[in-house]
């Protein structure tokens, strides 16, 4: 097959984690050509979408990779794009959806579809599975979250585009810096947030549930967070620790997983602390790595397993 990626710059990626990397090295273990591209290689001709796109190749030292001289063609050309972006969700990420929902028209195979990307926003949907989430609000209003604080005792607070933890809070009812942590992540009421109920369990780890195609891979990454922290995210200073699922997880995640593939979202990350849904991860959620290697299950080779029958399938 032709698989191009959508990434961030390769230089920029971490390639002892990244999950991106570990798709793109099964690909090539596999024998598929493997073309790279940047959000801003989109670009939209007399209403027709192109993509600029460079053949890569794994290589040993550093760079790790080489890449061909850049070439123009049809989104379409590919078996496969991979839309592989990592936020913030800006309006450039908006921008790219709609380019990529027009090469879709056009015949291109867009993994995750692009309208799905833009429709699930990563906070916010959580609200399609009410069954499973914790308590939360979404406002800009202060008094509306000191009201939901006076209710919980216990809460935290974090903005609808964010990733990897950055601008999360927690927020005690006898806290004195309720003022200004509001006044700061509302920026003065003229930002939406998320404010959901504090759950204790986050102690344990807040999982991260990959569901490919559908289907829930067996062992989630627990990412337990450092002393004195409130948040587990890896880019925060968590520790990933592979946990296999539990009856709670797989009901969660198996209930959820049908909806996503309805909605075309091919990979997706769950995170899950305790019981409760807190978010859905659909941009370019990671884990790959750290599961593959303290378990004998080998999420890249899932996804790649799973592309294949989906490109197979027409």
């Amino acid at each position: 097959m032709k698989i191009a990626l959508i990434l961030d710059p390769l230089d920029g990626l971490k390639t002892y984690k990244d999950s991106s990397v570990a798709i793109m090295r099964e690909a090539a273990r596999r024998g598929h050509s493997l073309f790279v591209a940047t959000q801003g290689d989109l670009l939209l001709r007399e209403g027709v979408a192109r993509l600029r796109t460079s053949r890569m190749d794994f290589r040993e030292g550093d760079p790790w990779y080489h890449l061909e001289a850049a070439t123009e063609q049809p989104p379409e050309a590919f078996d496969a794009i991979l839309m592989r972006k990592d936020p913030p969700f800006d309006s450039e990420y908006v921008y790219s959806t709609y380019l990529l929902e027009i090469a879709e028209r056009q015949g291109a195979r867009v993994f995750n579809t692009p309208r799905s990307i833009r429709d699930w926003n990563e906070k916010l949907s959580i609200a399609r599975f009410p069954q499973f989430a914790p308590p939360f609000l979404v406002t800009s209003s202060a008094d509306e979250i000191r009201a939901f604080l006076a209710l919980h005792g216990d809460i935290v607070v974090k903005p609808l585009d964010g990733m990897g933890g950055a601008g999360v809070f927690r927020l005690h009812a006898a806290d004195h810096n309720i003022g200004v942590i509001l006044e700061t992540i509302t920026h003065f009421e003229r930002r939406t947030v998320m404010a959901q109920r504090y759950l204790p369990e986050i102690r344990e780890g807040d999982k991260r549930i990959l569901v490919i195609d559908g289907e829930p891979l067996p062992f989630a990454l627990a990412r337990i967070p450092k002393p004195g922290e409130t948040r587990g995210n890896l880019a925060a200073g968590g520790t990933g620790v592979a946990r296999p699922l539990t009856d709670r997880d797989w009901e969660i995640a198996e209930a959820v997983g049908v909806v996503l593939k309805q909605h075309g979202l091919f990979l997706v990350g769950l995170d899950v602390i305790g019981d409760s849904l807190t978010e859905v991860n659909v941009t370019s959620p990671t884990g790959m790595v750290e599961i593959a290697a303290q378990t004998d299950c080998d999420p890249a080779v899932w996804f790649v397993d799973a592309l294949e029958r989906a490109c197979a399938a027409g």
